[in-house]
């Protein structure tokens, strides 16, 4: 076995001690060990504020999206390696793989065509300028510059190559060096990719910094101008936010977390219809794409009380088609979720389902002898508004269908009691239902996916996220958020309002004219 690498301080370093054993979750294999004891955070921190920040901020927003497209490159190049990897030691089915791998060279590429709209200045102007007093001469101007700090980023095991991408462009561009720290379950992913980043000279030496292994005192290092853009569960988060970093230095958090998301069926929609038909086929792939481990996955299914066993029953048959085991086999549609202690805790969560509910299909017995693999697994709610359904979430491939009376009224209080989603969809061909049910739940949602047989071939469908939008959500999705074009920029610099005399102020600080 092998002992992955942290790459900090201008150098490849491996931890001491035994480190995490990763495994092969379809095989159990033991295939490395991950663990950063022994190596320096906080000169880690210091190489990468005081080396990679001036040489990142010397460089235009221009020129910093060039090397984004260039990271993409790289990326894409070992592409096929990579999916291997994904297969290996995420479970990943081939096409599971390619998910995270493509979102992530999409995502610099998206950014790189970002950049293309920024003005070649060290700051963006944010609105137009303010006359502040009874004379014109007194002006303002709010800007964007980029911190002086360091970006860290906690990612998730779900998605080791999109995760780290996706929060990666948004602060290069913005100008702030980057500490990826992966989840270690499945690092061995995120550490390919750190070696082809580092390897490829691409990024000014300081600008990219890799920790493999357990954060350690990596936050006590965390200054004023810091951020940390965190991806995980909300009770971590919840010891996050107290740390001293946060509450007595002030630096930045930023939290994705649990998220209950739900998809609501409108009471329009009769079973056999072709909206029917395409809730049907999005809602089992938000069940059983990446095993169910997606943030944006699907854990809640409104339907009207009429239309709910029909749907259940066109839903399990969807899944029992779907062929789950060793994804070393290209037959295979779903593999293992990413070691034993998912899978207890997926089996548990069912479990505690199953005590207000029916299984339709599925349930939490363990298939075969070895692996961390389990059925897809239905459930129909007895009582939709039973706490169980609106409480924790299950992370792998379940789902459970709650009975509603085909009210935006109901739908919205049932949405409403999982206290903030990353994505809410909802299916109607009405005019009004989704639009009044998606005014109710834009409070609670980060996202709202709106569908129906008119983008039935153009919809991404719910589970998609797209660098032009923004991703994240209100209360236990975390409040935070990420991506959406050049806001994705704005957690990683300081808006600060200039005044004085107006030609100075135009002349400096304001838009650039139009050409």
């Amino acid at each position: 076995m092998s002992a992955l690498q942290s790459y900090l301080s201008g150098k490849w370093q491996t931890g001491q001690g035994d480190g995490h054993t990763l495994i092969d979750p379809s095989t159990d294999e033991k295939l490395g060990t991950a663990g950063a004891q022994g190596i320096d955070r906080a000169a880690a921190m210091t190489h990468a504020r005081d080396v990679g920040g001036p040489a990142l901020r010397a460089l235009s927003f221009a020129e910093r999206g060039a090397l984004l497209k260039e990271l993409s490159g790289v990326i894409h190049a070992e592409r096929e390696a990579l999916i291997e990897i994904g297969i290996t030691n995420a479970g990943n089915t081939r096409g599971d793989a390619k998910f995270d791998i493509d979102g992530a060279t999409g995502t610099l590429m998206a950014y790189a065509h970002f950049a293309k709209g920024l003005p070649d200045t060290a700051h963006i102007p944010d609105g137009d300028g303010l006359q502040l007093g009874r004379s014109p001469r007194f002006h303002g101007q709010h800007i964007w510059v980029a911190r002086q700090g360091v970006a860290v980023h906690v990612n998730a095991f779900n998605f080791p190559a999109w995760g780290m991408a996706e929060k990666m462009a948004c602060a290069l561009l913005a100008g702030l060096p980057v500490l990826e720290k992966p989840g270690t379950p499945t690092a061995m992913m995120a550490e390919r990719i750190a070696h082809l980043i580092v390897d490829s000279g691409v990024l000014p030496e300081g600008a990219f910094n890799f920790l493999c292994g357990e954060a350690g005192d990596l936050l006590d290092h965390l200054g004023p101008q810091d951020c940390l853009a965190f991806t995980g569960s909300s009770g971590t988060a919840r010891k996050l936010r107290i740390l001293p970093a946060f509450i007595e230095r002030g630096a930045r958090i930023n939290v994705e977390a649990d998220s209950l998301n739900a998809s609501v069926l409108g009471p329009d929609v009769e079973p056999g219809s072709d909206t029917f038909d395409l809730f049907v086929r999005d809602a089992a792939r938000e069940i059983t794409q990446k095993t169910g481990q997606k943030c944006t996955a699907t854990r809640r299914i409104m339907a009207p009380a009429e239309t709910a066993p029909a749907l259940a029953e066109a839903l399990a048959e969807a899944l029992q088609a779907i062929k789950v085991g060793d994804v070393h086999d290209s037959n295979h549609r779903m593999g293992p979720v990413t070691n034993g202690d998912q899978l207890t805790s997926v089996q548990e969560g069912i479990g505690t389902l199953a005590g207000a509910s029916k299984i339709v299909t599925g349930g939490a017995e363990r298939l075969g002898d070895r692996g961390c693999f389990v059925a897809p697994t239905l459930l129909l709610a007895e009582d939709a508004h039973a706490d169980v359904f609106h409480a924790d979430e299950v992370f792998g491939p379940v789902s459970s269908v709650l009975p509603y009376d085909g009210s935006v009224d109901e739908a919205a209080a049932l949405v409403q009691r999982g206290l903030g989603s990353l994505v809410t969809s909802v299916y109607s061909d009405d005019r009004s239902f989704p639009v009044d049910l998606a005014l109710q739940l834009a409070p609670w949602s980060g996202r709202l996916y709106l569908s129906g047989k008119r983008i039935a071939d153009h919809g991404t469908g719910p589970g998609i996220v797209l660098p032009s939008m923004v991703h994240g959500g209100p209360g236990r999705a975390g409040g935070g958020e990420e991506l959406g074009g050049l806001r994705g920029l704005q957690f990683y610099m300081q808006r600060t309002a200039i005044q004085g005399f107006k030609s100075t102020i135009e002349a400096a600080f304001g838009k650039p004219a139009a050409e």
